[in-house]
């Protein structure tokens, strides 16, 4: 099963966050503090959504934005644990 998410990054912050919304499409905004150079953002992103989702860092996959502030990624989970992370995702939000 896998749920796919849209995310709003923002690299250089001047800390880790994951939570809020930002746009009229609600993407969860994941302010890193890697700079976007050689895909590090990208790979920080990855991690917070993961550590925030509770989830490994391989279960998430970033699919389209490698070169963009909004990302899509996909997040790979057992079907017992869809719900809990659908709940979670929805609290990120709602931060």
């Amino acid at each position: 099963m896998g749920i796919r998410i849209t995310v709003r990054a923002k690299p250089g912050a001047s800390r880790n966050r994951v939570g809020g919304s930002y746009g009229p499409d609600e993407a969860l905004v994941v302010a890193v503090t890697a700079r976007a150079v050689d895909g590090k953002a990208n790979d920080a992103v990855v991690r917070a959504v993961a550590e925030a989702l509770g989830c490994r860092n391989a279960d998430v996959q970033l699919v389209s934005g490698h070169t963009a502030r909004t990302k899509v990624l996909d997040v790979v989970v057992s079907a017992d644990e869809e719900a809990r992370v659908r709940e979670r995702f929805g609290a990120l939000l709602a931060e």
